[in-house]
């Protein structure tokens, strides 16, 4: 009987774990303004934003994002599908509605039965139509590592557009998924032990909490995934000129990711991290357990929305600014 393929072994870095650095990337781009279009611009480069906007119409805006990532789990078809919910969410987290998706496929066809490829490409079908996106074509290259996204377009209503700079000091601050899917892929990539409730938490759109989101009138707000919940609230912080503030023990986590980190199964993704956020955060009596768990590098991870939403938790509150960026408490 042939043995399975762990996809997994094929990936340097996990999902969003394999993200560039924050601070190397913003230093890649500083500089790099968009390119001058006809249409008006509504969100770009500015604050990092999750995907760009463009103005249509006077009701409608045009969202246009692209994301891909190595292997998560080894799993083809649960990868396809955490890949294709995460390149959503970029249109969710915006306020907005998919419409139609291109595949980004990269493959060692030489290494790797096109079978699997298949497989992962099936995943990403299937989320796409749950979502009720289009998905079209795409492009695909023979690579040295498996690699497989989304580039996805959808449509957002000007006026109920979410941002990273439209906090407001006294809006709580609320998670709609719980962290630790991180750790938890890299016990599953050191171990091959399987962990069915991180991958049922990357494989929920998060379309019902961008929903919920718009209707309660929030306008400011990311999705964790690769910088974990600390990189993303500090975005959030600098674009809005606030602080934000983290009552760490009532952030919710996956079971296991707790004992994650105690046995070492911390991605050096996570780790810089939290080496990048160090200077703007103050940790106050926080343990170093719960800072790395704090900036996990997410993949497929929740709305982070300043405003309470059902089905959320509300885990800290948006400050005047002050000395740090991120406080916790």
């Amino acid at each position: 009987m042939t043995e399975p393929v762990r996809l997994t072994r094929y990936a340097r870095g996990g999902g969003c774990a394999c993200k560039i650095p924050p601070g190397e990337l913003e230093t890649m781009v500083a500089g790099l303004g968009p390119a001058t279009g006809t249409a008006e611009l509504l969100v770009g480069l500015d604050h990092g934003d999750d995907a760009a906007v463009v103005r249509f119409d006077e009701r409608t805006g045009i969202v246009a994002t692209a994301d891909f990532f190595t292997p998560v789990v080894d799993d083809a078809y649960d990868w396809g599908r955490i890949a294709a919910t995460n390149a959503l969410s970029d249109v969710y987290a915006m306020g907005g509605t998919p419409l139609v998706a291109l595949n980004l496929l990269c493959w060692p066809r030489g290494v790797l039965p096109l079978e699997l490829a298949r497989e992962v490409l099936r995943g990403g079908q299937d989320v796409a139509r749950d979502a009720g996106c289009h998905l079209a074509g795409g492009h695909s290259v023979d690579d040295e590592g498996p690699k497989y996204g989304l580039a996805v377009t959808g449509v957002v209503r000007p006026e109920e557009l979410i941002t990273l700079d439209a906090g407001r000091a006294g809006l709580p601050l609320s998670l709609t998924k719980p962290l630790g899917v991180g750790v938890l892929n890299t016990r599953h990539k050191a171990t091959g032990e399987s962990f069915p409730e991180a991958v049922a938490a990357m494989t929920t759109l998060n379309r019902d909490a961008a929903r919920a989101a718009v209707a309660a009138g929030v306008r400011c707000g990311t999705d964790v995934t690769g910088f974990g919940l600390l990189g993303h609230a500090s975005k959030l912080a600098r674009a809005s000129r606030l602080t934000v503030a983290i009552d760490a023990a009532r952030v919710p986590y996956l079971a296991g990711a707790r004992e994650a980190v105690r046995d070492g199964h911390v991605s050096g993704g996570s780790r810089r991290n939290l080496e990048w956020v160090a200077p703007w955060t103050d940790f106050g009596g926080v343990s170093e357990e719960e800072r790395l768990l704090l900036a996990d590098a997410q993949t497929s991870g929740g709305l982070l929305v300043a405003g309470e939403v059902p089905g959320g938790t509300v885990v800290g509150e948006l400050l005047p600014a002050g000395e740090h960026r991120v406080v916790l408490r």
